[in-house]
């Protein structure tokens, strides 16, 4: 059988795989965080392949609905946020930060491919992900300005900048290949598609993953507290989610507010943060791959209607 067909029909099973080898193999993660930025743009890249243009663009309804579900994410949930954590004196703390980080990212570039593995369309995940990055600047703003423990916001912007600037060429190179080259793609190259997106992103997690795998060699316990911790805010968030959107939205956008909510791009802060900040938080950030790719294994039943 065609290999990336095998990928395609088992894409769940593929980023599991990703992740394992990310755990037992960190020495590959050195070399391979050279190769996050270019994995980030063929992933994006293969994801939009595989979408009619004109179902990508959507309407204008659709860019409103889209900007507030990006500011209620990106915004409002933040500055909540923050004033929980200055009334209760916990601003300096490895979690609260954790919390912060998670909760001011926009939505990882993989959140479209997840909703097709989960049998959801992705434009609306697609539309959300590049509005979201787009208004980052803006929505990460205030954020900075009243949590000084965050540092430096202007290389943040900077990495904001490169990730959309990946985005924006990404996106219109594969509009363009898919209106001149490829008007009419057979099941047979949709599938090849799905399966080296699969591959792609399953491969994307190596660079991310020897954080946690140091951790738990050096004190198990708290490499657990932090997989514990990664998994009930991705899953609760997403759970959370689904049920507040699921009576006021078509099925295929619950998939996709759901799947963002809880998967979001905290790797971005990770290259954009002087290491001093990170530092607490890197173990955070490795164990948040961990939810992010069992999110189409775990959650599929539930958006495919099967609970």
């Amino acid at each position: 059988m065609n290999p990336l067909h095998l990928a395609a029909r088992h894409g769940p099973y593929v980023l599991v795989m990703g992740l394992v080898a990310g755990l037992l193999l960190p020495g590959l993660a050195e070399p391979m965080r050279a190769l996050l930025p270019p994995l980030v743009a063929l992933l994006l890249f293969l994801t939009v392949l595989r979408i009619d243009p004109a179902l990508f663009v959507g309407s204008l309804m659709d860019l409103r609905q889209v900007t507030k579900t990006a500011a209620v994410f990106q915004l409002a949930i933040p500055l909540t946020l923050v004033a929980i954590g200055v009334v209760g004196g916990w601003t300096g703390s490895p979690v609260f930060l954790s919390l912060l980080i998670m909760a001011s990212a926009p939505s990882i570039a993989g959140s479209a491919n997840m909703c097709l593995m989960m049998g959801q369309p992705a434009e609306f995940a697609l539309r959300l992900m590049v509005i979201g990055t787009a208004v980052l600047p803006l929505t990460v703003f205030p954020v900075f300005l009243l949590m000084p423990e965050l540092g430096d916001i202007r290389s943040v912007l900077m990495a904001v900048l490169r990730l959309f600037l990946t985005i924006a060429v990404s996106t219109i190179a594969a509009v363009l290949v898919r209106r001149t080259f490829l008007r009419s793609p057979s099941e047979t190259a949709l599938k090849n598609l799905e399966g080296l997106a699969t591959i792609t992103f399953a491969v994307f997690v190596i660079g991310l993953m020897p954080t946690l795998a140091a951790t738990a060699l050096a004190n198990p316990a708290i490499a657990l507290f932090w997989v514990i911790f990664a998994c009930l805010i991705n899953f609760g968030a997403q759970l959370a989610a689904f049920f507040l959107a699921r009576k006021r939205m078509a099925a295929d956008r619950v998939t996709a507010v759901s799947v963002i909510a809880g998967n979001r791009n905290v790797a971005i802060f990770l290259l954009a943060l002087p290491p001093e900040i990170t530092a607490p938080v890197l173990v955070f950030i490795s164990a948040y791959q961990i939810p992010m790719y069992l999110t189409p294994l775990v959650m599929r039943r539930l958006h495919q209607g099967r609970l």
